[in-house]
């Protein structure tokens, strides 16, 4: 059962927060139809921690409920991020029955900041379930749904020695033909990435894939190599 008593401590907070002139400009930035309240991101991760540190959730099923609930009935876009924080407790840390929480996320909410919101938690589950995870994110490369084969590109950011280069390049292979930008922005920002750890891989991969490789993508992936 969903803590309703957090969600509402958390709904509140973020309405007594909220810039209706910020609002407005939020709201376009992102093209949503989901009104915004206009409360920054880390305002609302301030919001998210002062709440569960004082009506935190007393089991992994209850914090999984708590964000579905904040997720499925979010009126504002906020209280998405707010359920997104949520699933940063340390409760949820590493915890495989997560994964069809953030799966939900993905699908759901398909656009670049909800999904992009989970990716350190695909990196952290990619980390301690290596073998599975990496099964799924295979899958996940080859998905209908754009979302979701972003999220298998984008699951590694921020690993850095702990990056698997083979599922690295396997996630991104079957992407390199996808004109969608969100795909190649992703396979440009997941090679930037990694670069920062082994330039010379990412080098050696820009130059196998040639032509294969977006215009956009190439440049992210270099960027930072000199």
């Amino acid at each position: 059962m969903a803590n309703a008593e957090l969600m509402s401590a958390i709904r509140t907070r973020l309405h007594r927060a909220a810039d209706p002139a910020r609002a407005a400009g939020a709201q376009a930035y992102l093209k949503s139809e989901m009104p915004s309240l206009g409360v920054r991101v880390p305002e609302v991760r301030r919001i998210v921690k002062a709440a569960a540190r004082e009506l935190p959730p007393g089991s992994l099923p209850e914090l999984q409920s708590t964000v579905l609930a904040l997720w499925r009935d979010a009126g504002w876009r906020e209280e998405r991020y707010a359920a997104i924080d949520l699933t940063g407790l340390r409760l949820a840390a590493g915890e495989w029955s997560m994964l069809p929480v953030y799966e939900e996320i993905i699908r759901s909410g398909a656009w670049w900041d909800l999904v992009d919101g989970v990716s350190h938690r695909l990196c952290g589950l990619l980390q301690t379930h290596r073998e599975d995870m990496s099964s799924v994110l295979r899958r996940w490369s080859t998905d209908a749904d754009l979302w979701i084969r972003r999220a298998s590109i984008t699951a590694q950011l921020g690993a850095k020695s702990e990056t698997d280069p083979a599922l690295l390049a396997a996630v991104i292979e079957p992407n390199l033909a996808d004109p969608e930008f969100f795909i190649r922005k992703a396979i440009g920002w997941a090679l930037r990435d990694f670069a920062a750890t082994d330039p010379d891989w990412v080098r050696d991969f820009v130059a196998r894939h040639g032509g294969a490789l977006s215009p956009l993508s190439r440049r992210e992936a270099l960027r930072k190599i000199t």
